[in-house]
């Protein structure tokens, strides 16, 4: 099967990483591999000549309701550029929350990671990979 798509640009769009004082910090570094959770967020945005913008958000943070927390997110932009012809609007959505997520994921993955080891985290993997494929089966059943 061909790709319907192209990516044309891939970057950061924003990056934060907010630990207030050092007993957050020292509170943080015992929590994070067990309490801390990964969320993330696809928009898309039409851009013009079959041209979108994919927002993928994904946001680090202890869902816990504690005083001492850490906050990491990551806004990653991708432009991709429809060159196949794509009719259906299932199509389009899988392209967008599935097969581009799939193939800019070892760039998001390497960003967050480099961002956690220079917020003082080093060491730190995530346990399972990010699996789009399986998050998007999950949202069309």
């Amino acid at each position: 099967m061909t790709k319907k798509y192209k990516i044309l640009a891939k970057f950061i769009s924003d990056m934060s990483s907010e630990t207030k004082d050092i007993e957050t910090y020292i509170f943080v570094k015992d929590r994070i591999g067990i309490n801390y959770k990964l969320g993330i967020d696809i928009k898309s945005k039409a851009l013009k000549n079959k041209m979108i913008e994919v927002s993928t958000l994904i946001k680090f943070e202890d869902k816990e309701n504690v005083d001492k927390k850490s906050f990491f997110e990551i806004k990653f932009s991708t432009i991709i550029n429809i060159v196949g012809d794509v009719k259906e609007k299932s199509e389009l959505e899988k392209i967008l929350l599935c097969d581009v997520q799939e193939e800019i994921l070892p760039d998001i993955e390497k960003s967050f990671l480099d961002m956690l080891q220079n917020s003082g985290y080093p060491g730190f993997t995530f346990e399972k990979k990010l699996d789009f494929k399986e998050l998007y089966k999950q949202r069309t059943n």
